[in-house]
C-alpha cells in the first residue's frame, strides 16, 4: 500500500508540473475522448530532427470524458496522439495538425482503428487517401490468402495469375498515390506522400510532384525535405 501511495504521489506531482507547463499562447488545440479509458497518460508528439520523438504536451486522464492538449504550430505537420496505459503499453494515432482545433474520438479497445479525426484540411485529405489505401490493403490480403491456397494445392497456373494480380495492384497503388499528390499540389499532403508513400518511385514522377507544388508548399517543411530527397537521388544516380 505504501508503494502504491508513493507512486500515486509521484504521478500527481508529474501531472501538476505538466499542467503548469502548458503554453498559454498555443495556436493549436487537440480535444480528445477515449471511450473506456479510466486512467492513463496522453501525449501530443511530433518527429524531431533525427529519429527522436518530441513531447509537445501531455496530461493525465483520471476518469474525465475529454482531454485537451495544446502547442504552437508554424505550419501543418504530422503529429501523434500517444496513449500510455498503466500496464506499460503505448499506442499511437498519427494525424495532421494545423493552427486551430482538431478532435479525436476513439476507444481504449481499438485505439488506432476506431479513431475519428476531424480538424485540418490536410487531415481530411489524409482520411480520404487512407480510405482508398485500406481498400488496396484488403485486396492484397485477399491475394495473399488465395496464393497460399494455390501453393498448397500445387496450382501453378493460379499462382502465376495471382502474382500478376499482385504486381498490377502495386502499380495501381503507386499510380493512385502519385496522382493524388499531383491533384493536391497546393497542400502539404503532396510532398508528404512523395516522401513517405512512394519515395522509391521513378524519378520522373517524384520530380513531377515537386515541380507542380505551389511556392508556399515548396518552402514548407515537407517541401524542403522532398527537395533534399531529389537532390540526394540525383547525386547517387
Amino acid at each position: 500500500m505504501t508503494k502504491y501511495i508513493k507512486a500515486l504521489s509521484l504521478f500527481l506531482t508529474a501531472c501538476i508540473a505538466i499542467s503548469c507547463g502548458k503554453d498559454n499562447d498555443a495556436n493549436f488545440t487537440l480535444k480528445g475522448n477515449i471511450k473506456g479509458l479510466k486512467k492513463g497518460m496522453v501525449y501530443l508528439q511530433k518527429n524531431g530532427d533525427s529519429t527522436d520523438i518530441i513531447d509537445l504536451d501531455s496530461v493525465a486522464v483520471m476518469g474525465e470524458k475529454e482531454f485537451v492538449l495544446q502547442t504552437n504550430l508554424k505550419e501543418p505537420i504530422l503529429l501523434y496522439l500517444k496513449l500510455f496505459k498503466n500496464d506499460g503499453e503505448e499506442h499511437y494515432i498519427p494525424f495532421f495538425g494545423d493552427k486551430g482545433e482538431t478532435t479525436i474520438n476513439t476507444s481504449l479497445k481499438l485505439f488506432s482503428y476506431d479513431a475519428e479525426i476531424k480538424g485540418s484540411k490536410t487531415q481530411d485529405l489524409l482520411n480520404e487517401y487512407t480510405k482508398v489505401m485500406s481498400n488496396f490493403k484488403d485486396q492484397n490480403l485477399e491475394i495473399i490468402e488465395q496464393s497460399l491456397l494455390a501453393k498448397k494445392a500445387n496450382d501453378t497456373i493460379a499462382s502465376d495469375s495471382l502474382k500478376k494480380r499482385s504486381t498490377t495492384l502495386i502499380k495501381r497503388k503507386y499510380a493512385y498515390t502519385i496522382q493524388f499528390a499531383l491533384n493536391h499540389k497546393d497542400n502539404i499532403i503532396a510532398p508528404y506522400l512523395a516522401l513517405y508513400e512512394v519515395p522509391a518511385a521513378n524519378t520522373v514522377y517524384i520530380d513531377s510532384i515537386y515541380n507542380g507544388l505551389t511556392k508556399d508548399i515548396k518552402t514548407s517543411f515537407y517541401g524542403k525535405k522532398l527537395a533534399k530527397l531529389i537532390e540526394t537521388r540525383a547525386n547517387i544516380e
